[in-house]
């Protein structure tokens, strides 16, 4: 004779987690990209951070590149420790 007390069946049943299906996850890949595409666009407009980044990489390549390689090698390290 053993203690347990047997469970009940719907204890035993697994949860089934809902699929997605092909057009939804596509429909999702394509509202995320058109999402991104809208905030690159904005951020290229005159004024704004993107605009200024390549206005700077455009009349000093050197020194853009040269920020770009410590800002590189400053977060490489950092994300070793």
């Amino acid at each position: 004779m053993s203690d347990d007390i047997p469970l009940s069946p719907v204890d035993h049943e697994p949860t089934v987690e809902p699929r997605f299906t092909v057009t939804e996850i596509l429909d999702a890949l394509k509202d995320t990209g058109r999402r991104a595409s809208n905030a690159i666009e904005a951020g290229r407009r005159p004024g704004m951070p993107l605009s200024v980044l390549s206005n700077v990489a455009r009349e000093a390549p050197l020194g853009s590149l040269l920020l770009a390689l410590l800002v590189g090698i400053a977060i490489g390290r950092r994300s070793r420790r």
